[in-house]
């Protein structure tokens, strides 16, 4: 299964993160599948993807509860439903 999930960058004290999908047996750090954003919870940027995003979420791709909220405050989720509702 693949997840879309934070992989931490960055040096101490001062992380930031790639949002990835990676497969859910890899740890952290490990080998992704696909860079599909960023997000620096120090400046509060983030820096989205959308079309790849739209992709593996429509392959059935899970985020975790993180990347959820990140997405959802992006607006990602009523930007999907907008366009598989054009599809039909």
């Amino acid at each position: 299964m693949v997840k879309l999930r934070l992989k931490r960058c960055g040096r101490k004290q001062r992380a930031v993160y790639r949002i990835v999908a990676i497969d859910v047996r890899a740890r952290r750090e490990g080998r992704d599948i696909c860079k599909v954003g960023f997000y620096d919870p120090i400046r509060n940027q983030t820096d989205l993807n959308i079309p790849a995003i739209r992709d593996f979420l429509q392959k059935g791709a899970q985020p975790t509860e993180t990347v959820h909220d990140i997405f959802k405050k992006a607006e990602v989720f009523k930007e999907l439903h907008r366009n598989s509702i054009s599809f039909h």
